[in-house]
């Protein structure tokens, strides 16, 4: 999955007031603004904290730009980049989130940071679901200026709130900022799509406008959107002519549940040169995803005062799917909504047409947003048992344990771990461990690994006494040996499965458990 990240031109502004922007709400609110590599907090000019990322335990290691005086603001300088050969394959932000729907962005940049001349290939994962990817080489635009981009994610007990970094080949996923803010629980159809889809933004801009949004410009979003200008997404084979409402009032906008601001509806573009153009946006896509459209007018001609004046066609992927009159629908200088689900895409590139009917069509903006599905993830239990083991035995930072322990299935993030599908959500079936250097202890918690098939701790230098917990029904094959175990070993090993049990080269004492010495007797391996 390839997805475009939203390139933004970096603006400096004039502070914002705290009313207009919810990042300036700070952790009460659970909005957080994350300066990573970032080494003190501070106080951006647009009146936002940012917090230095080591309170959120990533990893890594902290960098900066090649040319930091080109970047304006100083979450843009810095960044943390994460090494496989010392951070693992996935490194990841623990974003303390209730359950609920946040708004996520994401600023990323190179600049030749580590003299290599060579932009990283990474993947990203928010909701334990891959969410961006970026493949060298990155455009160039990107790569010396950055690129933000940003999605709405759930966050639940079951999804979690890690954001996940995953390197590719060798190469070091770089982030220079992370923000999030919770948005309203019914925004963009959060009704029906809330709770299972990411929605990934692939272009949000105004129409005959220059960008604007909080953290870039003194202009208000609630959600802290940034709009950019539409010119980059026209079809510029086509004339197209810009107005303004002329500083008349705008209705119905900046309302629940979605805040969509007012700048957004006081200009717009309309076709210029002959009365029958069109208007025509070019958007790149994925086809393998599903795309939320949304549309957004305002009859800001004076000239214009009741329906059937303005008429046009709304084409998608060069499907028909609505016919608009702004006028008959709420009437003048008032917002107006209309979104679509576009689906079955065969082409890379989306075109959204309005074709005229009667007079010129109109557009104020347009948003799009890849709808991304949840991916199955570990059942918490099994979860809550990997991070204990994580913790008991010492895994070291290379082996990459972070975040959730089997998704996305793309990954194979954690080194020496298999998951399978299961019923209830995907389950862990082998932990392959031998010859780490652990030098800690195996937890109780391994009793919930209930679907676990192959266990190989084996030539490390594990301490303590053996769990009861490593008796699980499923087990098949059991590699203990060469530590530094101690005690008797516990009755509860040798299921009916098992057919491989090592525990020599230990300090265990007592007798064999009958169980276990019985797979000796019916044909099975025990040392």
């Amino acid at each position: 999955m390839r997805l475009l990240p939203l390139l933004l031109l970096l603006l400096a502004g004039a502070a914002a007031r705290a009313s207009d922007d919810p990042f300036i709400s700070g952790a009460a609110n659970h909005s957080y603004n994350i300066d990573c590599g970032g080494s003190a907090d501070f106080t951006s000019s647009f009146g936002r904290r940012w917090l230095a990322d080591r309170f959120f335990s990533p990893g890594g290691a902290a960098g900066m730009v090649a040319e930091p005086h080109r970047f304006p603001q100083p979450q843009e300088r810095t960044l943390r980049f994460f090494p496989p050969s010392s951070a693992g394959k996935s490194s990841c932000y623990s974003l303390p989130l209730p359950p609920g729907r946040y708004y996520l962005r994401l600023f990323s940049v190179y600049d030749n940071y580590d003299s290599k001349l060579r932009t990283p290939s990474f993947d990203v994962s928010a909701a334990a679901t891959l969410v961006l990817s970026f493949r060298s080489p990155w455009p160039e635009p990107a790569a010396r200026y950055g690129a933000y981009s940003d999605l709405i994610f759930p966050s639940s007990a079951a999804a979690g709130s890690d954001l996940c970094f995953y390197s590719l080949s060798t190469d070091a996923p770089a982030v220079a900022s992370i923000e999030v803010a919770p948005v309203h629980p019914l925004a963009y159809d959060g009704a029906t799509t809330g709770a299972d889809l990411v929605l990934v933004n692939y272009g949000r801009f105004t129409c005959g406008n220059a960008l604007f949004g909080p953290g870039f410009t003194r202009d208000a979003d609630a959600f802290a959107r940034v709009w950019q200008a539409d010119v980059d997404f026209r079809n510029n084979d086509l004339a197209y002519d810009a107005i303004t409402a002329g500083g008349k009032k705008i209705f119905g906008s900046d309302q629940p549940p979605n805040y969509f601001p007012t700048k957004l509806y006081e200009s717009a573009v309309t076709t210029g040169g002959d009365a029958t153009n069109e208007i025509e946006y070019l958007l790149p896509v994925d086809t393998r995803l599903s795309y939320m459209v949304w549309l957004h007018f305002a009859e800001i001609d004076a000239g214009i005062g009741s329906a059937g004046q303005r008429v046009f066609d709304v084409m998608l992927a060069g499907e028909n799917v609505t016919r608009i009159d702004i006028f008959k629908q709420v009437g003048g200088f008032t917002a107006f909504k209309w979104t679509y689900i576009v689906e079955n895409l065969t082409s890379s590139t989306l075109s959204v047409k309005l074709v005229p009917v009667v007079g010129r069509p109109i557009l104020c903006g347009l948003e799009n947003y890849a709808m991304v599905p949840l991916e199955t993830r570990t059942v918490p239990s099994q979860v809550a048992a990997m991070k204990a083991l994580k913790e008991s035995l010492k895994i070291p930072s290379r082996m990459g344990w972070n975040g959730d322990p089997c998704a996305p299935r793309a990954w194979d993030a954690w080194e020496g771990v298999t998951c399978h599908r299961g019923d209830k959500g995907l389950v862990i079936t082998q932990l392959d461990l031998a010859s780490q250097g652990l030098k800690g202890y195996i937890a109780d918690e391994i009793s919930h690994l209930k679907d676990l098939v192959s266990l190989n701790l084996s030539y490390n230098s594990l301490t303590g006494s053996l769990p009861p917990g490593l008796g699980q029904p499923s087990l098949v094959s059991l590699d203990i040996s060469s530590n530094e175990f101690t005690g008797s070993i516990p009755a509860t090993i040798g299921s009916s499965k098992l057919q491989t049990a090592l525990l020599n080269n230990n300090q265990l004492d007592g007798q064999v458990p009958e169980r276990l010495y019985s797979i000796g007797v019916h044909g099975g391996v025990i040392e």
